[in-house]
């Protein structure tokens, strides 16, 4: 049986599929701060597996469940995905978004 190296979030139907593949996961539901403190280490997780990804699917889907995550995150503070997009849409009007690729190398004073 597949171990756990530690406690993580996983997705709502994994224990379900676990238990199909004939698995007994053993998981509680975490509330509160507890579910905070490991949504942030999930976005954590998957952002280092995004950047340990090789092959381009692989870093799409990485980059999915990163969104998946931050989005629940957002809403844990209690801010939809609407406007986290508002949000998003109002900083890209005023300081732009990254697909000029700038690159800050320095800043030196007047």
């Amino acid at each position: 049986m597949p171990r756990v190296a530690r406690p993580k979030l996983v997705r709502d139907k994994i224990p379900e599929l676990l238990m199909r593949a004939g698995q007994r996961p053993i998981f509680h539901r975490a509330r509160g701060d507890e579910l905070q403190a490991f949504a942030d280490k999930k976005i954590l997780e998957e952002a280092r597996e995004f950047a340990r990804s090789a092959q381009i699917e692989d870093k799409i889907e990485e980059l999915i469940d990163l969104l998946e995550i931050v989005y629940f995150r957002l809403q844990l503070e209690g801010i939809s995905v609407q406007e986290a997009h508002d949000r998003m849409a109002r900083k890209r009007r005023e300081r732009g978004g990254f697909e000029g690729g700038v690159v800050l190398q320095s800043v030196k004073a007047l």
